[in-house]
Formats: structure tokens, sequence, C-alpha cells
């Protein structure tokens, strides 16, 4: 019993203490207009996106979130623009979230209802920029300005 106490506080130490990996994704459509999610959660528009599954790597993250979200498929993964982990960059829990730009294609139609209102696609000029969920609009401004960032 001493020993499976033991093991119960390791787990939750490795949960608890430890930040969460997602992702968000910059989905580009052939028209080069950028697809945005607003929130159920805030009611704020951002990046499609989300947290890793067990037993899946980032690279499923990307497929299975964008198409969760947005009704869209990847066709192509195009670059990495980021890693962000700040502790202050989700208000919900301490993440670490891999922003990459895809570019997608099909039909854009909202799957997961529990979490997403809408979903639009936007010119870079009618983006609402300034007023995104979370960290978004830096993470937009540094892919709109070719970085690649650490921070």
């Amino acid at each position: 019993m001493r020993r499976l106490w033991h093991f119960g506080q390791a787990v939750l130490g490795i949960l608890f203490r430890h930040p969460v990996t997602g992702t968000s994704i910059i989905p580009l459509l052939p028209d080069g207009r950028i697809v945005l999610v607003q929130r159920r959660d805030n009611g704020q528009w951002g990046l499609p996106g989300g947290m890793v599954d067990w037993g899946e790597d980032l690279l499923a993250t990307v497929h299975r979130e964008l198409t969760e979200e947005t009704g869209l498929e990847v066709a192509n993964i195009r670059r990495l623009v980021g890693i962000y982990s700040s502790p202050e960059r989700d208000p919900r829990i301490h993440s670490i979230c891999v922003v990459v730009e895809v570019e997608a294609r099909g039909e854009i139609q909202i799957r997961d209802t529990m979490e997403v209102l809408a979903v639009k696609a936007f010119s870079r000029s009618d983006m609402p920029l300034g007023q995104l969920s979370h960290d978004h609009d830096r993470q937009l401004q540094d892919y709109f300005d070719g970085k690649t960032t650490l921070a």
C-alpha cells in the first residue's frame, strides 16, 4: 500500500508540476487567408490547436486538432513558427505551445461544438489582431514578421 501511495504521489507530481505540451496551428488557405476559431470558453478568436493526447506525437495532434476545430485537413506542414513556454501565456494552465504554419484544404465547418463557437477565414487586413485569445497575437505577429521564436 505504501508503494502505491508513493507511485501515486510521483504521478501527481509529474502531472501538476510540469507544463503540458500543446500546439497552435496557423492554417493557410490557398487564397492566403488564415483560419481562426472563436473559442467557447472566452468568446475570443484564436488559432486552432490543443493539447497533445497521451500516446500521440505533435504531428498527429496538428492533424487531429485542425480537423476537429475547423473541418479542414493538413495538406502540408510549412514551417515551425515558434515554441512559446511562458507560464503566463495560457490563463488556464502552464503549457508549452508549439506553433506551426500549415497549408490547409477542405471545407470550413465546426466539428467540436463543445470548444468552438465559430470558424472564419481572415485576410491579414481584417484579422482581429490585438484582441486574440491567450498569446495568439504574439504568435501571429511573429509569423507575419517571418520569425522563428523560442520564448
